[in-house]
């Protein structure tokens, strides 16, 4: 019986699950760093200064706060609710790790479907602010929580067209084949050849992380945080960590569609995939800090009259030049 258990496969993804948690935990307190700093930058402040050399233990200094910070539940609240809600948006975003290939070498579990499974769980954080917004009691929560899901259900059209038209060029559903597909050059890859799948993806990608200008469900000014209103602590910190974790995996996501994955000039490797997953997050803090924030009409509109229109022709005519080439 044992030994039907503690397959092979099974403890290859126990020791990637655990990986994964310490990757996730380390770009947690890079991206908080370089969050702060960039805004900082980009506003003409110095960012963090005080804790550290230029502030590099702040991020130390806020997962202490975070943790020393007593967990209270609101009176009326719903208790299962309320507390399964910032487990279930962090655990399960560790599972859309399994199939990204960092390397031909580092890719916790191979899988032929495993775009199918990224976007089959990527889901799940929804039914989580859901639980969040429900659970907590709070009007503003639950604003947030129906904003999250008439934003998520939204861009999540588009963002599965300009992942299928990369999935139709490729002939496959497997991450590591599609980067294969891809040459060395950045004029192999597939933000060239399919550019207008790109710029809605990462327009998509942004909107379903629930980053500015489109983070209408925990805009501050109007919902006083949206469905997480009500937490602190660590079960505050679950809901951040979850965020940022969904970044890295949108940005490791195109990385591998888009951008060539661990392929580069001369040479390729797990250090070309980080650079160019990096790059992104750049790219979307960037965009925090420079857009304001688009009001929710606006923001439907942007999918419906825009991306949805050019994402299906993007699809149509990448069938068709399949078809015949």
């Amino acid at each position: 019986m044992l030994k039907i258990i503690f397959t092979e496969d099974f403890i290859r993804i126990i020791l990637a699950a655990v990986s994964v948690m310490a990757f996730v935990g380390a770009n947690g307190l890079v991206l908080v760093y370089m969050e702060r700093k960039l805004a900082g930058h980009i506003q003409r402040r110095p960012g963090p200064y005080e804790v550290g050399w230029h502030g590099l233990l702040q991020p130390f200094a806020d997962a202490g706060k975070l943790v020393g910070k007593q967990l209270l539940m609101p009176d009326g609240a719903d208790a299962l609710l309320y507390w399964l809600a910032p487990l279930v948006s962090f655990l399960w975003v560790l599972v859309l790790f399994i199939p990204i290939p960092f390397s031909p070498a580092l890719t916790a579990y191979d899988m032929d479907l495993g775009l199918v499974l990224i976007l089959a769980f990527a889901g799940i954080n929804l039914l989580a602010l859901c639980m969040a917004g429900w659970g907590s009691n709070n009007k503003w929560s639950l604003l947030g929580a129906a904003r999250a899901v008439a934003q998520s259900v939204a861009y999540e059209i588009p963002l599965l067209l300009a992942v299928l038209a990369v999935a139709f060029a490729s002939g496959s559903l497997n991450l590591s084949t599609v980067v294969q597909y891809q040459g060395v050059w950045p004029w192999q890859w597939n933000v060239i050849i399919q550019p207008l799948a790109f710029v809605v993806y990462f327009i998509c990608a942004v909107a379903e992380t629930n980053r500015a200008p489109f983070d209408l469900p925990e805009a501050e000014s109007e919902l006083t945080a949206g469905f997480h209103t009500e937490y602190s602590g660590m079960a505050f910190g679950l809901f951040f960590l979850a965020e940022y974790a969904n970044m890295i995996v949108v940005c490791a996501l195109a990385t591998a569609l888009f951008l060539g994955g661990w392929k580069g000039p001369l040479s390729s490797g797990v250090w070309w995939f980080l650079a160019k997953m990096y790059l992104l997050l750049f790219v979307m803090i960037w965009i925090r800090w420079t857009y304001p924030r688009v009001r929710f009409d606006q923001l439907l509109n942007i999918n419906w009259k825009w991306l949805l229109p050019i994402s299906l022709a993007n699809l149509m005519a990448t069938a068709l030049f399949v078809k015949i080439f």
